[in-house]
């Protein structure tokens, strides 16, 4: 199933947002995004904080209650697969998995904004929107470049590995419930990326959130930067790894930094690596290739989890049946 996924992802890459079921979320999301606080005409900063209150409490709802949507869909189209062929379900949730990668199309984007850098500035404008939400226009030709590697980065964790590694426990205990795990933490992983920001306090809780899913993947992902480019870097990385404002994304973004031992810096947010030169366009290149192996270490770890995994299911399963006879035969040997 793993397997499936990942190829159809480098094969195909991401489907056209009007036929992507998380772009089919995002619409829900965007319905959610608004004021909750009600037709309140007070004014003043109690009357202020009456209103935030509320928006966090309706925040709380939609962090625990809009993942399960998605959720639900993906276990109930495995579930119906399933009942017609059992091969048919282990298809259906590769096919949710591979909805919930989105591996080729970063690497796409990111190779494609440092190729412009050199020939093209306003077009690596435009193009590194579609990775970062930081303004662009002030930036420098090496900043861009940084902006996109920084992407490239934490998104191995949000794009990949996220949603790889509950699937990959999941996955020979029960598709369904693989699948579903896969497209809940897509759907926390939507809800932060269109709700997570300072000015949304109906967003707060759905931050939170996705700061506690996404601890291990960033780290996992971390390490798998580190395994295809350079052991050390892992280790180096400690020292800027809390620099961001977020628990998580510095983690895989300044192990990036010190395996190709340049300096990734968003202006006046974080400095990562700073006494090395922000990354040519060489760097750029070695970079898509370093997460790109990362990817491939990652889903190698997954398949073997998900071996793993497996081989203990099965022995839970057949021991009760084992005990009986081993019984029997020791049975006999007296006799």
């Amino acid at each position: 199933m793993i397997g499936l996924a990942f190829s159809l992802d480098l094969l195909v890459g991401e489907p056209p947002n009007v036929a992507h079921p998380v772009a089919w979320f995002g619409r829900l999301v965007g319905a959610l995004d608004r004021d909750w606080s009600g037709t309140d005409d007070a004014t003043g900063e109690d009357a202020d904080r009456t209103r935030d209150r509320r928006q966090r409490r309706v925040g709380v709802a939609i962090a625990l209650l809009a993942p399960l949507v998605p959720a639900g869909v993906a276990a109930v189209f495995v579930l119906a697969a399933a009942a017609l062929a059992p091969f048919a379900g282990a298809v259906a949730a590769a096919l949710v998995l591979f909805l919930t990668m989105s591996l080729r199309s970063l690497l796409e984007l990111t190779e494609a904004v440092v190729a412009a850098t050199e020939t093209d500035l306003e077009t690596a404008r435009e193009r590194v929107r579609g990775l970062v939400g930081r303004e662009t226009a002030p930036l420098s030709a090496a900043e861009l470049r940084s902006a996109a590697l920084e992407s490239a980065a934490e998104n191995l964790a949000d794009g990949l590995v996220a949603t790889l590694v509950p699937f990959a426990v999941l996955a020979p205990i029960s598709p369904s419930a693989a699948a579903a795990a896969a497209a809940w933490v897509k759907g926390v992983n939507t809800l932060d990326s269109m709700l997570g920001y300072p000015d949304k306090p109906h967003g707060t809780a759905s931050a939170r959130l996705d700061d506690f899913v996404m601890w291990l993947p960033a780290r996992l992902s971390a390490l798998a930067i580190a395994v295809a480019a350079d052991p050390l870097a892992l280790w180096r990385a400690r020292r800027w790894a809390r620099a961001p404002p977020s628990p998580n994304s510095g983690w895989p973004m300044a192990t990036l930094a010190c395996a190709l031992d340049v300096r990734l810096r968003k202006p006046g947010v974080y400095d990562l690596n700073p006494d090395t030169p922000f990354p040519t366009i060489a760097d750029g290149e070695r970079a898509v290739s370093v997460v790109g192996r990362g990817a491939a270490v990652a889903v190698l770890v997954a398949v073997a989890l998900a071996v793993g995994v497996d081989a203990v299911v099965t022995d839970v399963a057949v021991a009760p049946f084992e005990a009986p006879s081993r019984l029997a035969a020791s049975e006999v040997t007296l006799r």
